[in-house]
């Protein structure tokens, strides 16, 4: 069990048979009346996010959210296939638990796949990832202004903000969490 004065981000939790991760949370001790815990969480199964004040004697039972890595093979037009690499178990997941990591993804990478109670419900892909740009406008010589941008389409089909020296075939370097340019390879 967890208490509510004991959120910190990053927690996950069950309440009311759902299960929740802590985004934001703030102790609150007011003038007058009894001190609440402010928190902003995430279902984690459908996303959905919401605020509540809790008193901070409630108590939780934590959720053990178990992840594995595993590596994307293919999909199918409906379904992306991952397989376990120890077991070499496949399991197919829908569009919609992986739909922020397959942009970042290419077929025989390996991403991080979060279960609940065996259930996978979502897909991280690795922090940071190296793509081939397969199609962005050509830069023009002598544009040397700074912090100058235009749009790359990478092999993945991910739209990336690149700056203007980046050409055609060249494989750049992305952080997949906030899914900028980082540097070329």
């Amino acid at each position: 069990m967890i208490s509510a004065g004991d959120f910190k981000k990053g927690i996950t939790f069950e309440m009311d048979g759902q299960v929740y991760q802590v985004l934001d949370f703030q102790h609150v001790k007011p003038g007058k009346g009894a001190a609440f815990v402010r928190t902003k969480y995430r279902n984690i199964i459908t996303g959905a996010t919401q605020e509540r004040a809790f008193n901070p004697s409630d108590k939780f039972p934590k959720a053990h959210i178990e992840t594995r890595e595993m590596q994307y093979l293919y999909d199918d037009g409906d379904l992306y296939y991952f397989m376990d690499t120890g077991t070499y178990e496949q399991i197919p997941l829908t569009k919609e638990k992986v739909e922020d990591a397959i942009m970042y993804i290419r077929p025989n990478d390996m991403a991080t796949v979060r279960f609940f109670k065996g259930e996978a419900f979502s897909v991280e892909p690795p922090n940071f990832v190296t793509l081939q740009v397969i199609e962005t406008e050509p830069g023009f010589k002598g544009d040397t202004a700074q912090n100058t941008f235009k749009p790359a389409k990478v092999e993945t089909g991910a739209l990336i903000q690149v700056p203007l020296f980046v050409e055609n075939g060249e494989v750049i370097r992305i952080d997949t969490r906030t899914g900028e340019y980082m540097s070329r390879v």
